[in-house]
């Protein structure tokens, strides 16, 4: 672990103190600035010269401010002759803007990885990207960290028992939904909406219903499958999400919902207005800090994945 710095931005500082803390390494000083203007401005208090460093900055609200901070301490480290730039993006902006859905549409998530790669990154450390392709847009290597463990000890934890099914909100999510019913032992069910309503797929009659997604944006998935689920007889539902996104009014949104708990993760740093008292907060921290450790000394990071 010698000559590796680790370095956070205004992103999220709460979860960059929680990587340090697992490596047992400080956060290496650096100063960013914000000009009445927008400009950024950052200097580094110390040398980087042949280090092998670790940048910490989720691409989330204010999603442009916090890139460009970004892509500017890349520039800075890279002229400063840092040996390695790793940046690790525990939430990856603009990944669902991943494919052509229309004509003259950009691809906007590879415009990013372009970016990035531009700049002169060597790797990126990233969780839950919206879709796995999104790794082959890069030509570094990308460490893609699930939390599907995360969430498969915390509900095996709340003893549900075998009356309790795993749900997907859609289609799309029926991998995601998958993988953490593997972890448990449980079965699957999908939210099919067709039109204006949702049906259900699946056994969910008396049985606990866990909705998992990869983010809470609005909120509106989640409201939807809370609806098809009440209607088919579903018992308690939980929702557990990697990204705690929650624009356009999504708190206000989900706190009328009849949910149990609804499980997030820190990928995102969550302001206090968007709290709510049935939130339940993991840390990737933890995980995070293990991969770079893991990373740095070239080992493989797949025990990361392992329930247990």
């Amino acid at each position: 672990m010698a000559g590796l710095k680790l370095f956070t931005l205004n992103g999220n500082k709460p979860l960059a103190q929680k990587i340090a803390t697992e490596l047992g390494l400080p956060l290496s000083p650096a100063s960013v600035k914000h000009f009445a203007d927008g400009e950024i401005q950052i200097d580094l208090d110390d040398s980087v010269r042949g280090a092998d460093v670790y940048v910490i900055q989720p691409v989330s609200d204010p999603v442009n401010e916090n890139f460009m901070e970004l892509m500017i301490m890349v520039d800075a480290l890279r002229r400063a002759s840092a040996h390695h730039i790793n940046v690790v993006v525990p939430y990856y902006g603009y990944a669902r803007a991943d494919r052509k859905a229309r004509s003259r549409e950009p691809i906007t998530a590879k415009l990013v990885a372009n970016m990035l790669q531009m700049d002169g990154i060597s790797r990126i450390v990233t969780v839950d990207l919206h879709a796995d392709q999104l790794q082959g847009f890069f030509d570094v290597p990308v460490d893609h960290l699930k939390t599907v463990a995360l969430f498969g000890r915390y509900f095996r934890n709340l003893d549900l028992g075998e009356n309790a099914v795993v749900v997907a909100p859609d289609h799309s999510g029926t991998k995601h939904a998958r993988e953490l019913a593997e972890l448990l032992g449980l079965p699957i069910a999908i939210v099919d909406k067709r039109e204006a309503k949702a049906g259900v797929i699946g056994d969910v009659e008396g049985k606990h219903a866990i909705v998992i997604d990869d983010m809470i944006d609005t909120g509106t998935r989640i409201a939807d499958s809370c609806s098809a689920l009440q209607e088919a007889g579903a018992l308690d539902i939980y929702a557990a999400a990697t990204h705690a996104v929650l624009s356009a009014g999504a708190a206000t949104r989900i706190s009328k919902l009849p949910l149990k708990q609804i499980v997030l993760t820190d990928t995102i740093e969550l302001p206090a207005e968007k709290r709510l008292p049935n939130m339940q907060i993991l840390s990737v921290g933890p995980m995070i800090g293990q991969a770079i450790e893991l990373i740095a000394t070239n080992q493989s990071i797949h025990p990361l994945f392992d329930l247990d």
